[in-house]
């Protein structure tokens, strides 16, 4: 994972490694990403080669020269880390697995195995599918007859990885119906 310095203005092309933090859970690795954002570090959630994984399929990215900052945040707010991986390799963003359809009056988004259908006039949610993660039924009860705007964000009602993906679909959908920042 390569990450590019949004604010360097003497070398706009240099590029940095990264590393992992690794996580035993889900709602960790979320949990992690929210710390660190809240923290100011750049860093992305990513799916961790699979050499790497134990139970989780989500690792936290960061630039290594962040690595000891990042991981004193993370252990000040309590966040069970497993481990650290310098230059992982092949970690793959879970926001590269989005695909839209355009179905005439429905938008379809799908992102990993989940999927999100919209209205695209009323903005109206009218289906989830996908993923076989325990929290989906009830992701589908809340989010399904809801606009975009009204509906709350799957990752703040799920935690798992379904939930995570369905997320990433329900936020694609909504920059692309032209919903605001959710």
């Amino acid at each position: 994972m390569i990450f590019r310095k949004k604010k360097r203005e003497a070398d706009p092309g240099a590029e940095e490694a990264s590393g992992l933090f690794l996580f035993d859970q889900v709602p960790d690795a979320l949990w992690a990403e929210r710390v660190l954002k809240a923290a100011g570090y750049e860093h992305a959630l990513v799916a961790p080669p699979h050499h790497l994984r134990a139970g989780c399929d989500l690792a936290v990215a960061v630039p290594r020269v962040e690595q000891v900052g990042a991981a004193r945040a993370l252990e000040e707010a309590g966040v069970p880390v497993r481990g650290w991986v310098d230059d992982p390799g092949s970690a793959s963003r879970p926001t590269d697995l989005v695909t839209v359809v355009d179905f005439g009056e429905h938008l379809m988004v799908r992102a990993g195995n989940m999927k999100i259908a919209v209205d695209k006039v009323t903005r109206t949610i009218v289906n989830t599918s996908g993923g076989g993660c325990p929290d989906i039924p009830y992701l589908n009860v809340e989010l399904v007859g809801k606009r975009l705007d009204e509906a709350p964000r799957p990752k703040a009602l799920g935690y798992t990885l379904c939930g995570l993906m369905l997320d990433r679909a329900f936020e694609e959908a909504c920059a692309l119906l032209g919903v605001g920042e959710r």
